[in-house]
């Protein structure tokens, strides 16, 4: 297919679903006919049928036999998380690995239902396809390749991830991309480049436990920055903490955020990179679930506005293809060559067969298709677990609207400790992450993150209604409590 074609079919899908969202089509209207369309937008009968096909795999259409494609009814959407609340602007040590170690290890009992794991479900991933690839290219294997590949990176494989890139307007230079074990190494290693023991490293909030982690292990102090729910990272407040702070690095993650699933718009990407780019601060930029998106087109990375090498860009293939391969590389701008030496005195290379494997398959194409079947199964799964939240949580608990992926990120009730919340549903064989895992200061002491990424998991629904219960318990008992101390107060 031409990449004319290819712009006109996804601009056709991205005009309806604008319509769709501004409520110019509402649900059960239908949608223009084949040939109207074809007539009013000068384009042919198959682009029309992609652009439907691709509004229907992003659940914004049904099609209904012998009668047409429909706009489908949205679920009634629920109360939001509140608007990003200000932390406090000093830095802090970390120290949270011993309370992510013992609460993530449940998820590796099978037995347990895995809300709380950081992983969709397997078997959303062609993972049969992914064998056969790697056999094929393990044939062809010269004996060469074996070493000119270590440290970097398979170089078919890098230049097929520069390809993608180019297409989604990011240029990278040749030499820029590293392969590494897994978006983590790929983070660890950027981290490690830019920063020495006792710096700052502004962080959001909540962020993902792993930077924690990751700056514990450096010896790096956290200053943590207000983060919309929908948006990302308060801009104003960013500056703030630069001028308050000697700040070495940034560490964000700019499309869908993890945990709130926030995604920045372009013009905000631009004017972030370039405000750290004029205080000369690198940006750590962590892309894993960018192509997650629920939207027709993937959100450009902060990348495509890096004008200078100042933004070190990190990705894996572990949350859209193919988990436990241990893929993923780093677009590090001006610091690849440290990131080369680091690398080179740790892992000094990653999985050959996982890289050939993971080369051919995009070669033989499939995976965008793969891609949008993954979208559509896990949109369409966080709208059904959202709904589950309203009817099952107790009154007052807000939820993050996600713009795709598979996370829900829950405030509950103050009454509601979420870390009791947690203990008692793996009483259940629930795990669930509680929010003071995401923050250096454990702040978010009654905030809760789900993963809802597991669609064919039947014990998915009776987990959810059943951490509603508990957490009405616990609100009532907490409440109960509450009232007990104040009339003895009252007494006295």
């Amino acid at each position: 297919m031409a990449n004319s074609e290819l712009n006109r079919y996804e601009q056709l899908a991205n005009d309806l679903a604008q319509a769709i969202r501004e409520g110019l089509l509402r649900p059960g209207d239908r949608l223009p006919s084949v040939r109207q369309t074809c007539q009013r937008r000068g384009v042919s009968p198959s682009t029309v049928f992609q652009a439907y096909g691709l509004l229907e795999a992003h659940g914004l259409v049904e099609v209904r036999p012998r009668s047409g494609f429909y706009v489908r009814p949205q679920p009634r959407p629920l109360r939001p998380a509140p608007q990003a609340a200000v932390p406090k602007p000093e830095a802090m040590d970390v120290a949270v690995s011993a309370l992510a170690f013992d609460i993530l290890e449940s998820t590796r009992d099978p037995g347990v239902v895995p809300l709380g794991s950081a992983f969709p479900a397997p078997n959303l991933f062609p993972l049969d396809e992914l064998a056969r690839a790697g056999t094929r290219a393990m044939r062809r294997l010269r004996p060469e390749q074996v070493t000119t590949a270590l440290t970097i990176g398979d170089q078919g494989l890098r230049e097929t991830l520069r390809r993608r890139y180019a297409l989604q307007g990011v240029p990278l230079l040749p030499d820029e991309l590293v392969v590494t074990n897994g978006a983590m190494e790929a983070l660890n290693l950027c981290l490690q480049a830019v920063t020495r023991p006792g710096d700052i490293v502004i962080i959001e909030s909540p962020t993902f436990y792993a930077a924690l982690q990751a700056l514990e292990r450096l010896k790096l102090r956290a200053v943590e920055v207000a983060t919309d729910p929908a948006e990302g990272v308060v801009l104003e407040d960013l500056q703030r903490l630069l001028d308050l702070h000697p700040v070495a690095a940034c560490w964000f993650m700019p499309n869908l955020q993890n945990p709130l699933g926030a995604v920045m718009p372009p013009k905000r990407k631009r004017q972030l990179v370039e405000l750290l780019a004029r205080h000369g601060v690198p940006l750590i930029e962590d892309d894993v679930y960018g192509e997650l998106h629920a939207d027709v087109r993937r959100p450009p990375p902060a990348k495509a506005f890096d004008k200078g090498g100042n933004v070190l860009h990190c990705s894996s293939f572990s949350k859209c293809l193919a988990p436990g391969y241990r893929v993923g590389w780093a677009a590090a701008g001006r610091h690849v060559a440290q990131v080369l030496r680091l690398k080179m005195m740790t892992s000094l290379g990653t999985s050959m067969p996982s890289q050939l494997a993971i080369a051919e398959y995009l070669v033989q194409g499939g995976y965008d298709r793969h891609l949008r079947n993954l979208r559509s199964a896990l949109n369409t799964e966080q709208h059904r677990a959202r709904r589950m939240v309203e009817h099952s949580f107790p009154a007052g608990t807000r939820v993050t609207l996600p713009a795709g992926g598979y996370f829900l990120w829950l405030e509950l009730p103050e009454q509601v400790d979420a870390l009791e919340l947690h203990r008692r549903a793996m009483a259940a064989g629930i795990s669930t992450a509680p929010g003071v895992l995401f923050s250096a200061d454990r702040r978010f002491v009654h905030h809760l993150r789900l993963n809802v990424g597991h669609p064919s998991d039947p014990r998915v629904d009776p987990a959810l209604r059943t951490l509603g219960q508990i957490a009405s318990a616990l609100g009532a008992s907490q409440r109960q409590a509450t009232g007990g101390r104040r009339r003895e107060a009252g007494a006295s």
